[in-house]
């Protein structure tokens, strides 16, 4: 028979693979072979083992059915992949077949028929061929014993299909490409562990990178082939100590800091990963109890139907398991599994453990939800008083008079009913995308109406991991037993068994870093763990940043390097290039680079390290700053000199907690105490009169209080009524669900939305004085906060959600006028209202003509308020009736079905709306995020806002924080997607560099993928840029840009996951601790708390840290260079001999107890104090060009030292001899005295610990002098001559150096001295 291929569905790309597992399949004759196999016929057990008329005589009923449910599954399959929504289409007749319940050779001729051709047909037509465990219905275990193989005209696939089993079996056992997860079982392939790591190194890459970036450095490297040298004869100079264990040291400090540091980063990754989850654990029905604590009880919806059991209509499943449990003589069907709750911790998840997630908890991996169980009981009860009688999964299509694709619509109001819920739950995505809209989850009708139990039966097909957070494709499997569903091979278009499937989607996943915001217990199963995440693959891997100090610092030791070689060649070359016995000129060459080594100085590394210690210290000991924590302690000074500010705008700007704060309803405008007005007329209209109907209900056109106003002016009562009007639309027109909570024995009421501004409007109904009591998908119910009384109560007929391309929603209620009516109302019977609400560009043309509504929305947009724009139009039963008919039908268009809906919408609905009012929703900013900006901006810091929330919700969070000036013009960029109009866009910014940018994410990556430097040239002139629908990625990308571009410091703040990527990609990352979680704050340098002790990090610890570090690194430098300086003249002195003028403990000491601790006690100073900073944040823009550490002052710097240097050892020379002790006690000693008193000289603010440093340093000099005598005379140390000798020498080597310092200040003051004097 030819092959068919016109059912074949065209594959997605990672689509599942179709795999007829070529392996176990055999031909017709092996299902139903001639005595000369064998094996005679009647020896098999179950239908299938009679020959066929034996059968037919016997249970031809069962066998279709059996055979007919392997059809319908199949076609489920088929279509379930990348065919979302579509309908069964030609599996219809098996469907229909299936869901009837007649008898097969009789009583309905549409089932006789069926889909093979009558019952002459074989009866093999419904099935298709699968491993030994896959076989027959769901209570026939016996029949699953028996394969079938279904023939090709059914089967929708080609005959050579089966040539490429084996290479599609492959790909399906690919981590990487398409993947089985059987859920609640182990899995036959190896996935990462669930952890999260932030660490930087491991124990085996840990030496040999921290090695190469120590040595990366030139003067680490320096000093390594300086002690090197030592290895040889003729090179050694004094000890070997002397120059190996200064390196020694310093790799020990830098080594100990970085393994420290990862070692804290280790430690908070482990808090991460020991958090516990419950885990459902599914046990075989015998092996329950072993090992494992007592089951809980599950809130599952197989538990809660225990009330609904005794109901008339039969379980359509439940006859067909009847009456072939009877055939078989097999008993009742056993439970699949046992299932228990057991704890474990974060790490230990694995793919396909099923989780328990409540509210509030984080989800710890990319997760498919199966089920979402209810904890609210008020709910719960008025579902199970409404719900209707309760359909198996299996309904009966034919009688009710359905087609087989009304099944999605039975089964989602059976999942509505079932379980106390209807298979949706909320979660919070800002740690993932920065959007603070709470997202809808579906979990699929296949598992939402699955026993717990059951669940192991599922089986999840998924596609590849990827970093597409908003797009998800993939398959869920219902199928006999759970030995099919760990089945490494996939169920094909061929398998006859009785699967089903159904198509899964972004809807129905909840990514890692999401937090679970709706009440309901959701159970789902994981599909991707750790690195595999769209979290973590999102995220760009951590690296070890170097401070731009180190880099200048590297620069300047090149020079003095060159400097040293040069001084070393001018020197022999003085003497002569002649060689004479013992006296080689490239030797002394080297000998006196080794002599001039200090002039690198090694302990510059030591002492920086040292001051970043204390910087991280004072960082995290600051009490303005409570919880700061230092994670990268290598970049303190680079706090001073950000230029660029990169700001996340949810949780990090603002407090993503939403407040209604105005209201205008035309005439008058409502805010803050006026409220209390609001609340009063509301108290009016809805408050019953002792006369009224007590089941009466308010509607638009009538009122519960027949004296609402009796004395009120005319103008009062039209106040009245438009005030009772908006709030009466803002309490129905949204897509919130009231809840109930228990906390501390007392009952909380809340509401769950997909938008917290929606929430925000509800919360402020219910303040004045309307409560939302219930809300269902058919109705919603208002009661009055003061009576709790019912005063409305609506019928949902149409809903139409907010999207971002419609920027509004509406919704079509009629209102009863009764509370308990004696039948349910007709669309005859009482109002039915349209009310919309949107933002004020799209709803001004919508809404009737006025002349208020541009003023008023201009009015709050400058302050900052999302604007939202109320409007109402009543419809007439025949209105309503035309309009559903339109809407209906352009649902059912095959092609522009969204535009066809829309139009209809426009043309009925939205046209002269009644313009009820415009309410204005502020998002709370953190605690003094304006002021903060305001002085960031002073400090000439440019601050651009990234953001994957929506356009308008940024425009809006950019205007209330500040961060665009009143009046400042802002220039919107939105949706480009042609180059022409890029490049346009680009001139037009040219001309307005005063202006502030605002672009999406869509033509951000039109921009960063075509003009990425032209854009980034254009956009770092601009004062603010705000960018918004941002992805992870883009936001790195964008930081690495303007780095690259403008060679300057870059900071990016944020609290979320899905800022991560920017903060490592940053200079200098800092991480907000967010409510939701610490991701982004374990993987900045610097975490706080709040977004304003950025200003303190900066302005007041950065800018100390960069000018302490610069003094230090300065003093250093002239500390290892006027000893050179000495050196230089000794040698000259000694007709260019290479000999050592201080040795082996001279020197070590000079670098280490003589003046390391007053050089050190210099990161203690301070130019200004902190109230002088923080209002003159202008000394911090100073530092931004980086004059505190430049060759200017290096080089003052050198000449000091070359000054102070020939004056000490020259005037030594003169005033004793050229070579002795006497010399070097008066040269060492004047050195040591000069170091200690430049120290004091160079202090602006003493702190004790100065004092200390240098008065104990120099105690000490005086008491290690009678240990000196190898060196010095220590008799001449006792005379006068020895003491004038050291105090003129050092007057004339310090006076002018100090008179110089004098003047400057006086002729040219730095900033801080002019501030002090104003």
């Amino acid at each position: 028979m030819p092959p068919s291929t016109s059912h074949l569905p065209a594959k997605p790309p990672d689509s599942p693979v179709d795999d007829s597992d070529s392996d176990l399949e055999f031909d017709l004759e092996e299902l139903d072979p001639s005595p000369a196999d064998g094996g005679h016929p009647s020896t098999r057990h179950g239908l299938l083992g009679q020959t066929r008329d034996t059968a037919e005589e016997r249970a031809p009923r069962i066998a279709l059915r059996t055979f007919r449910m392997g059809g319908l599954r199949r076609t489920a399959k088929r279509n379930g992949y990348g065919e979302l929504g579509r309908s069964h289409g030609g599996g219809s007749e098996d469907t229909e077949g299936l869901l009837r319940d007649g008898d097969g050779d009789g009583g309905n001729p549409r089932y006789s028929d069926a889909s093979a051709g009558g019952d002459d047909a074989p009866l093999l037509s419904g099935h298709s061929r699968s491993s030994s465990k896959r076989r027959g219905s769901f209570a026939s275990d016996r029949l699953r014993r028996v394969a079938m193989r279904l023939p090709s005209f059914m089967s929708g696939t080609g005959a050579n299909q089966g040539d490429h089993d084996e290479e599609l079996d492959k790909e399906a056992d690919d981590p990487s490409a398409s993947r089985l997860v059987a859920v609640g079982a182990s899995q036959s392939t190896r996935f990462p562990p669930n952890s999260v790591s932030n660490a930087k190194y491991t124990a085996w890459n840990f030496l040999p990178i921290t090695l190469y970036n120590e040595f990366s450095f030139f003067f680490n490297m320096y000093f390594l082939l300086v002690a090197l040298s030592q290895a040889i004869p003729a090179l050694r100079i004094g000890y070997l100590s002397t120059y190996i264990a200064p390196l020694a040291f310093v790799l020990v400090i830098t080594l100990g800091k970085e393994a420290y540091d990862d070692i804290e980063r280790r430690r908070r990754d482990n808090e991460a990963n020991s958090e516990e989850y419950p885990v459902l654990q599914f046990d075989e029905p015998g092996a329950a109890g072993r090992g494992v604590r007592p089951r809980k009880n599950m809130k599952s919806s197989h538990a809660r139907r225990g009330s609904k059991r005794n109901i008339p209509q039969r379980d359509r499943l439940s006859d067909i398991q009847e009456e072939e449990e009877q055939t078989e003589g097999d008993g009742p069907r056993k439970p699949a599994c046992v299932v228990s709750e057991v704890s474990r911790k974060s790490r230990d998840l694995k793919v396909g453990d099923v989780l328990k997630l409540s509210r509030g908890h984080r989800v710890p991996a990319d997760v498919i939800i199966l089920k979402c169980l209810s904890n609210d009981m008020a709910v719960q009860k008025h579902e199970e008083e409404e719900a209707p009688p309760e359909e198996s999964l299996l309904l009966d299509h034919a009688d009710a008079g359905e087609s087989s694709s009304a099944a999605a619509a039975s089964d989602d109001d059976k999942g509505a009913s079932e379980g106390s819920s209807n298979g949706e739950t909320f979660i919070r995505t800002d740690q993932l995308d920065g959007e603070t809209d709470w997202k809808l989850r579906l979990a699929s009708p296949l598992s939402q109406n699955l026993p717990t139990e059951e669940l192991v039966r599922l089986r999840v097909t998924g596609g590849k991991p990827d970093k597409k957070v908003n797009e998800f494709f993939g398959t869920l499997e219902l199928l006999p037993s759970r030995q099919d569903a760990m089945s490494a091979a996939a169920f094909s278009q061929e398998d006859e068994g009785p699967s089903k499937a159904t198509a899964l989607s972004i809807d129905n996943t909840a990514w890692a870093n999401t937090v679970i915001a709706s009440h309901a217990t959701t159970l789902a199963v994981i599909v991707y763990t750790g690195p595999q995440t769209r979290s973590a693959l999102s995220t760009s891997p951590s690296r070890s940043k170097t401070g731009l100090l180190e880099y200048e610092i590297n620069s300047l030791t090149k020079i003095l390097c060159f400097l040293t070689l040069a001084l070393s060649i001018i020197l022999v070359a003085l003497e002569g290039f002649s060689n004479t016995k013992g006296n080689i000129w490239y030797v002394k060459i080297m000998r006196f680079l080794v002599l001039f080594s200090t002039i690198v100085p090694i302990s510059l590394r030591v002492n920086l390290d040292m001051g970043k210690s204390v910087y991280s210290y004072f960082i995290q000991r600051d009490p303005g700053m409570p919880g700061a924590v230092v994670r990268t302690s290598t970049i303190p000074e680079d706090l001073g000199r950000i230029e660029y500010l990169l700001s996340d705008k949810t949780g990090t700007l603002t407090q993503n907690e939403m407040e209604m704060k105005k209201i205008h309803v035309g005439t008058v405008s409502y805010a803050n105490d006026a409220m209390d007005e609001v609340s009063t007329y509301v108290k009016q209209a809805f408050h019953p009169s002792p006369s009224s109907n007590p089941q009466a209900l308010a509607t638009p056109s009538t009122s519960l209080s027949s004296a609402a106003n009796v004395g009120a002016t005319r103008t009062r009562r039209e106040i009245g009524s438009r005030v009772r009007d908006v709030v009466l639309a803002l309490a129905l027109c949204h897509n919130v669900t009231p809840t109930t909570d228990e906390e501390d024995g007392k009952i909380i009421n809340s509401y769950q939305a997909s938008s917290p501004d929606e929430i925000a409007i509800v919360r402020w109904t219910e303040s004045v004085g309307l409560r939302l009591a219930y809300r269902d998908r058919k109705s919603m119910v208002l009661e009055s906060t003061t009576t709790s009384r019912i005063v409305v109560k609506v019928r949902i007929l149409d809903i139409f959600p907010f999207t971002s391309e419609g920027k509004r929603m509406g919704i079509i209620v009629q209102f009863h006028t009764s509370l308990h009516p004696s039948t349910p109302p007709s669309l005859n019977d009482s109002e039915i209202w349209f009310y919309q609400k949107g933002a004020d560009t799209v709803m001004a043309p919508i809404v009737a003509a006025n002349d208020w509504l541009d003023e008023e929305t201009a009015n709050m947009a400058r302050e900052g308020l999302r604007t939202l724009v109320v409007g109402r139009k009543r419809l007439s039963p025949a209105e309503y009736a035309e309009f559903a008919t339109r809407y209906q039908e352009a649902s059912l268009a095959i092609t522009a079905r969204e535009a066809g809906m829309q139009a209809v919408v426009a043309r009925f609905l939205e046209r002269d709306l009644e313009l009820l009012g415009v309410t204005g929703v502020e998002d709370k900013l953190q605690k003094d995020v304006k002021p903060s900006l305001e002085l960031l901006r002073n400090a000439g810091i440019k601050i651009w806002m990234l953001t994957g929330d929506k356009v308008e919700t940024a425009r809006c969070v950019a205007v209330s924080s500040k961060l665009v000036a009143r009046g400042q013009y802002i220039h919107t960029v939105a949706k480009l997607r042609r180059k022409d109009a890029a490049r346009e866009n680009l001139d037009l910014l040219r001309s307005k560099t005063d202006a502030c940018l605002l672009i999406d994410g869509e033509s951000l990556s039109l921009y960063l993928t075509h003009f990425g430097t032209e854009f980034v040239a254009v956009a770092v002139q601009l004062p603010t840029v705000v960018a918004c629908r941002c992805s992870p990625t883009q936001k790195a990308e964008v930081a690495k840009l303007i780095k690259e571009y403008t060679r300057k410091r870059v900071c990016c703040i944020g609290d979320g996951g899905n800022d991560v990527s920017m903060i490592q990609a940053a200079d200098v990352g800092v991480g907000i601790v967010g409510k939701e979680g610490r991701q982004a704050s374990l993987a900045a340098d610097f975490s706080i708390e709040q977004f304003h002790h950025l200003t303190k990090l900066l302005v007041w610890h950065g800018r100390n840290s960069y000018k302490r570090s610069a003094k230090l690194a300065q003093f250093v430098i002239h500390r290892g260079l006027i000893i050179a300086v000495c050196q230089t003249m000794y040698s000259i002195a000694l007709k260019f001999e290479p000999e050592g003028l201080y040795k082996d403990w001279l020197m070590v000491g000079y670098a280490t107890v003589y003046t390391a601790a007053p050089v050190l006690s210099l990161v203690l100073d301070k130019d200004v104090d902190e109230n002088v900073a923080n209002l003159y944040p202008e000394l911090y823009k100073e530092l931004t060009s980086g004059r505190s550490l430049s060759y200017r002052t290096f080089f003052v710097w050198v000449f000091v030292s070359i000054y102070q240097g020939c004056l000490i050892q020259g005037l030594s020379q003169l005033l004793t001899e050229v070579d002795g002790p006497r010399m070097v006690a008066v040269s060492y000693t004047v050195l040591v005295l000069n170091e200690l008193l430049m120290v004091a000289i160079e202090i602006t603010t003493w702190h004790w610990v100065m004092v200390v440093s240098i008065v104990g340093t120099f105690l000490m000099f005086v008491g290690s002098i009678p240990f000196l005598g190898g060196y010095f005379d220590l008799g001449f140390l006792l005379t006068l001559g020895f003491y004038w000798r050291v105090a003129a020498i050092g007057a004339m080597s310090l006076i002018p150096t100090y008179a110089a310092k004098v003047i400057q200040r006086t002729m040219r003051p730095p900033s801080y001295r002019k501030v002090q004097g104003a």
